[in-house]
């Protein structure tokens, strides 16, 4: 059996390419469980993949794409059934193993997640493993304390695809939502999903002034890490958490324990990959719920594989919006 597939191969001079191809299912790596593949995603992991793979692809050629949704076409594995709906994000799936960007995947049973009933496998990837961390975080917020009325709640890469969704999530539950963002045109944008303040990037992104600052934020989703995130720490409330998902600003933390000892401040880290897998049905149960689908779908830019090699370059570069649903399909 042939599936189309977007496939990335480095030649002897080290250049890397990607490109549509035919394939074979014998072609496909192990697994237990076969999924025909009916959308994927975009995010920063893949903009890697695709191009000189950031260190994260293993052997060539290969087939990026961490996230996809479809349907089993066969099952060695007695939790899986043809014609089940299932998600996968994670796992280094897309990264050293062969991923989302493909018509077909073969992959681990283990790695897998039942598809919501109320869910479709386009909206799942509208969530894609953005959404779905964007979901983990404000989880872990809430599990530590936070609550409507609280005061504002800060999101910072509000237009990016965490905070995008991280916004709508939270806007939706009733939170007062700031989002920062260094893009002026995506104000508009950010309201749509609920924002009730857009803070421009310039203001906060910078090196810690102080230690303490004004208490300002009841909470915050992080995307950027670095200076930003060590500067927001000491603009917390007393005992709010921040929920660090990201390091679009860096890895550095040129920050002192002053928040953590004098303002109970939690700092939360936030991990999609490996997360255990009673918490992954916890957090797609919440995002079928608690995620206002009109919003979702304002999010959303289509796509197809062969747009894929350009999105890329574009996501590395910090210019892609929202979420990218890839019809592998179409």
């Amino acid at each position: 059996m042939t599936f189309n597939a977007l496939l990335v191969e480095k030649d002897d001079a080290g250049e890397v390419r990607a490109s549509v191809q035919q394939l074979t299912t014998d072609q496909l790596p192990a697994g237990e469980v076969t999924v025909a593949v009916e959308y994927s995603t975009l995010n920063y992991k893949d903009g890697l993949c695709l191009g000189a793979g950031g260190g994260l692809v293993r052997n060539y050629p290969h087939i990026p794409g961490i996230d996809f949704a479809g349907t089993v076409e066969s099952s060695d594995d007695a939790r899986y059934q043809p014609g089940d709906k299932v998600v996968l994000t994670g796992w280094r799936v897309g990264e050293a193993h062969w991923g989302g960007y493909a018509q077909i995947a073969r992959v681990k049973a283990d790695w897998l997640v039942p598809l919501p009933a109320d869910l479709t496998t386009r909206q799942a990837m509208a969530v894609g493993t953005a959404g779905f961390t964007a979901m983990l975080a404000v989880m872990a917020l809430e599990d530590h304390g936070l609550k409507p009325g609280q005061g504002p709640v800060l999101v910072t890469g509000a237009a990016g695809g965490v905070g995008s969704v991280a916004t709508a999530i939270l806007a939706n539950l009733g939170y007062e939502v700031t989002g920062v963002t260094g893009r002026p045109e995506s104000a508009e944008y950010l309201r749509g999903l609920g924002a009730t303040a857009i803070l421009p990037r310039d203001e906060i992104n910078e090196t810690v002034r102080r230690p303490l600052e004004a208490e300002a934020w009841a909470g915050c989703v992080d995307a950027v890490g670095g200076a930003m995130l060590a500067r927001l720490l000491g603009q917390m409330s007393y005992g709010a958490s921040v929920a660090a998902v990201g390091l679009a600003g860096g890895a550095g933390l040129p920050a002192t324990v002053i928040p953590f000892l004098l303002r109970g401040v939690n700092l939360l880290g936030i991990d999609s990959v490996m997360q255990p897998y009673d918490n992954r049905l916890r957090a797609w149960k919440r995002v079928a719920s608690d995620l206002p689908f009109d919003k979702l779908e304002d999010m959303i830019r289509p796509a197809v594989l062969s747009d894929l090699p350009q999105l890329g370059a574009d996501i590395l570069r910090g210019q892609v919006q929202g979420r990218v649903v890839v019809d592998v399909n179409a």
